[in-house]
């Protein structure tokens, strides 16, 4: 008896903590250390620079005031051709189908002209190295790039709607698109990502913002769906940036990142004053 109500207590206790939003943020990474964690891989599986640049891609730490985070950009300025840069990282907890997690990334954009996304994938690394981009679920995109049949992108930041189609995020208070994203102001963004399966209503996510335009947290997205929708356990963390062809660069700026984290379930404080 006395070990059924200690059973009964330790449940209602965590239902409890769960409800009051007790819930705990995990760190993927902050970036505070002085040189990138030996966790991220850094790969450029098309690389057409030329003249050739080995290992084209920019990805390291940098500091302002006192505050460490990433940028990330294709390759330096002047240079074109490396088609893929990716950097991921595992998780720290894998997110196994039928779960719901959060994260939560603060971004910056450097300027525009710029291609670069960001998100999950459910691949081991020699397999998102092969796929690239077909190697994302939850993909949240920022570019200004023109598309193959001419449409024109505006810097908005958008979402994936299955395979190789986006969406713009929406401003939901006024029933507007969002505006395109402010150069070198940082945003906060929490996507609440739904790993169950599709008949289910999984292999989709949605989207909270703040900064910019947004001055409080705001919903701008709902139902956002998994690029390829293979309905496995989430296991990176990863970001693709793009110079474009040699023919047609588009750009070789960068976005920041920082203050990665994850949560079960769903939760929507923010993790720096936790």
């Amino acid at each position: 008896m006395r070990y059924a109500l200690l059973l009964f207590f330790f449940a209602y206790s965590h239902a409890y903590a769960a409800a009051k939003g007790n819930v705990k943020w995990q760190l993927i990474d902050d970036f505070e250390g002085q040189v990138l964690s030996e966790k991220w891989q850094l790969v450029d599986p098309d690389n057409q620079t030329s003249p050739y640049v080995s290992n084209p891609q920019v990805t390291e730490i940098r500091e302002d005031k006192g505050d460490r985070y990433l940028i990330k950009k294709p390759a330096h300025e002047g240079v074109i051709g490396n088609r893929k840069a990716l950097t991921f990282r595992t998780l720290p907890t894998i997110v196994d189908i039928g779960e719901t997690y959060t994260f939560f990334t603060r971004i910056r954009v450097e300027s525009f002209p710029n291609n670069h996304s960001f998100g999950l994938s459910n691949l081991a690394s020699q397999d998102i190295i092969q796929k690239s981009y077909d190697a994302f679920e939850p993909m949240l995109r920022i570019t200004d790039k023109a598309e193959s049949d001419g449409t024109k992108n505006d810097g908005t930041l958008m979402v994936s709607k299955g395979f190789k189609q986006y969406a713009r995020i929406i401003d939901s208070e006024e029933g507007r698109v969002a505006k395109p994203l402010e150069q070198n102001s940082w945003y906060d963004l929490w996507y609440v990502v739904n790993n169950a399966l599709y008949v289910e209503g999984g292999q989709r996510f949605d989207v909270y913002i703040r900064g910019g335009e947004f001055e409080k947290q705001t919903k701008v997205f709902t139902g956002a769906e998994f690029r390829m929708q293979r309905e496995l356990p989430l296991q990176q963390f990863f970001m693709i940036s793009n110079t474009g062809s040699k023919n047609k660069p588009y750009g070789n700026s960068g976005v920041f990142y920082d203050d990665l984290y994850m949560a079960k379930g769903v939760l929507l404080s923010d993790p720096k004053v936790n």
